[in-house]
């Protein structure tokens, strides 16, 4: 186990994908009402190797993200990097450090606009979620998917009738490769005998441990015992 702060840095744009076909979008939203069952806050993973047969411009969108992140100073990292298709109605607060405290998610939003952001709580960033919105950010840094206009999560503002299902690509950059090292300015060793200690991945915040509100995005004292920030 090796101990690290996270990061603030959030890299965010807009590129100009195609979007993916009409047939293909159903099938999509099919599986996420008849197999994944989404409710508000749920994120979900879809079957990326079934897509791609039905999905002419992937490997437009392959491309176009791997010249922008190239243009972030990761070279040729996204190549190497594991992606997943994933869908989700809104997203509570929560942050990825504990299960993924070894990455840093690169994320492409395939889905039009539905009238949500991506909410930074801690950092205060709010980015409008669009065809084309694409996201480099630490995967210990608290965020959300909220309604545009809210001041937090609430499942009322994603009512079983309103369209609100969003679709995105997601890559795991390996955080201790050097490059996105430097881009995510990362320090490492940070707290080298507390982490010695540790068996599985966790996050501390200033020193204490503490769990994240679901719905407003604050961090919030727990018992006392020490977590490793990943």
């Amino acid at each position: 186990m090796r101990s690290r702060n996270v990061s603030d840095r959030v890299l965010f744009h807009t590129l100009d994908v195609p979007a993916p076909p009409a047939r293909l979008v159903a099938d999509w939203q099919r599986d996420i009402q008849q197999r994944l069952g989404l409710e508000a806050g749920d994120v979900e993973s879809l079957p990326l190797p079934r897509a791609r047969t039905r999905w002419p411009d992937y490997r437009h969108c392959v491309q176009a993200m791997t010249e922008w992140t190239r243009t972030l100073g990761l070279g040729e990292v996204l190549a190497s990097s594991e992606v997943a298709l994933m869908a989700c109605r809104g997203a509570r607060y929560h942050h990825d450090g504990a299960q993924y405290g070894g990455a840093a998610f690169c994320n492409l939003f395939l889905s039009e606009d539905k009238g949500l952001d991506l909410h930074f709580a801690s950092i205060g960033l709010r980015i409008p979620l669009v065809r084309g919105t694409v996201v480099v950010f630490d995967t210990g840094q608290p965020h959300a998917v909220i309604a545009r206009g809210s001041r937090g999560f609430d499942p009322a503002d994603f009512p079983a009738e309103r369209d609100c299902d969003l679709v995105f690509l997601t890559w795991e950059l390996p955080i201790e490769e050097a490059q996105v090292t430097h881009t995510l300015q990362v320090s490492f060793d940070t707290d080298p005998a507390m982490a010695l200690l540790l068996e599985d991945e966790q996050v501390q915040v200033n020193g204490t441990g503490a769990t994240l509100c679901p719905v407003t995005g604050r961090w919030m004292p727990t018992d006392p015992a020490p977590l490793s920030g990943p």
